[in-house]
């Protein structure tokens, strides 16, 4: 449920009620629009993306911590307002993230440099929580979700310990709860494809978090393959953090959500150049990913990002690309749907809801598939359609294909 911007009164009292919290992924799951999220970095000046999408997550976006208070007694509002009434003028549910650290607050101005010299040092526990303060009692009706930090394991964003991103975690976590009870509080998101920094760090940080009683609504990863990797080295990614999740105990109804993904960004190493994925390839691997949400047990994805030939990422998202063709797609074939998938040598995702469909697709070599009884129709993840007679035999490759009646509309 949307809930609309209040006046922006840093006394502002919120009201309890209107968004649910976030439901745990499930063998038949429920897709919601906002499980379809984006960055959007020109969010506060208006940028409207032309792909149907559901959330935003705020970073990059003009309005990290350090932009917004500007010094401890001074705020600077003006761009976190516009990217949240614009946000929701688009009716997309958004969450923000509340790190990283100022450069006035910070210990050692030299511990990271993104946002602002400082970002990655550890701030003092009552300065976080007078920032998580004003933050919900301003923003509350008009936020769904609050992540704690942005790749809490990597030293270019946090040098603190796992026990102090958790102590921060749980002062905001209660912060939240108290001024916007149905606030979602999203766990510090922690990158993948760096295998020695995820694993220093995360398991520690869920065992923090375990001692105080899993002071969090949902889990985060960011699942970026190296640049040279695949939608299945990233699937391989999301087994290994469900079972890092479960070997920590935490709790099932706690969904996971991957707060950033894109394909091709260069490293780690010099063994890793940056890759372009263009075409019928870019919009086959931005449909992938959403499918194999689906199928593996991830909530919610953010793709990263929503910007005219932006040079860090591999698939480019904007009007007109194939990047944002395979998210339409997608996102038409998912969104207010139930699914349920199977892992094979081809994977398919069982659609209803509107009425039965199935998409399929395999990550490795092409396999076989027979066209579902009810389908008269294939479409692929570049939206070119053609009719097919139910019974059929056909060959699945790495382009997910739907099958059914009429394409979704």
């Amino acid at each position: 449920m949307r809930r609309a911007l209040v006046a922006a009164v840093a006394s502002l009292t919120v009201v309890a009620g209107g968004l649910a919290a976030a439901a745990p992924a499930m063998a038949d799951n429920a897709v919601s629009p906002g499980d379809f999220g984006l960055h959007i970095p020109g969010i506060a000046a208006g940028d409207t993306p032309t792909v149907p999408y559901g959330s935003i997550r705020l970073w990059d976006s003009g309005v990290s911590w350090g932009k917004v208070q500007q010094s401890k007694s001074t705020y600077w509002w003006n761009g976190m307002d516009a990217a949240i009434s614009t946000a929701n003028t688009q009716k997309a549910q958004i969450m923000v993230v509340l790190g990283s650290t100022p450069t006035w607050a910070a210990s050692n101005k030299k511990a990271g440099s993104y946002p602002n010299p400082g970002a990655a040092s550890v701030p003092n526990m009552t300065v976080w929580k007078n920032w998580v303060t004003a933050v919900v009692k301003r923003y509350g009706p008009s936020i769904q979700a609050y992540q704690i930090w942005n790749e809490a394991n990597l030293p270019t964003f946090f040098q603190g310990s796992p026990k102090q991103m958790a102590d921060l975690t749980q002062a905001a976590y209660k912060i939240i709860k108290q001024y916007d009870p149905t606030g979602v509080v999203v766990a510090a998101s922690t990158t993948m494809r760096l295998q020695s920094a995820y694993n220093k760090f995360y398991p520690k940080y869920l065992a923090a978090l375990k001692k105080m009683h899993w002071p969090v609504d949902a889990f985060s990863i960011h699942s970026y393959p190296a640049s040279t990797g695949t939608p299945a080295v990233r699937a391989s990614y999301i087994s290994q953090a469900i079972g890092t999740l479960k070997s920590a105990g935490a709790p099932a109804t706690k969904p996971l959500w991957d707060t950033e993904i894109n394909y091709g960004i260069a490293g780690p190493g010099a063994g890793n150049p940056h890759v372009d994925i263009t075409g019928s390839q870019a919009a086959a691997w931005v449909a992938t990913t959403f499918l194999d949400d689906q199928r593996l047990g991830v909530q919610r994805s953010y793709w990263y990002l929503w910007q005219n030939g932006n040079p860090l990422v591999g698939i480019q998202m904007s009007p007109g690309t194939a990047g944002a063709q395979g998210f339409a797609t997608v996102q038409k074939w998912l969104a207010d749907t139930q699914t349920a998938c199977t892992t094979g040598a081809v994977d398919v995702c069982n659609i209803t809801g509107r009425f039965p469909a199935q998409v399929a697709w395999s990550e490795g070599a092409p396999g076989a598939f027979t066209v579902p009884s009810f389908a008269t129709q294939e479409c692929d993840a570049t939206g070119a359609c053609v009719p097919v007679a139910p019974g059929t035999p056909v060959t699945i490759g790495g382009m997910p294909e739907w099958f059914g009646t009429v394409q979704n509309s």
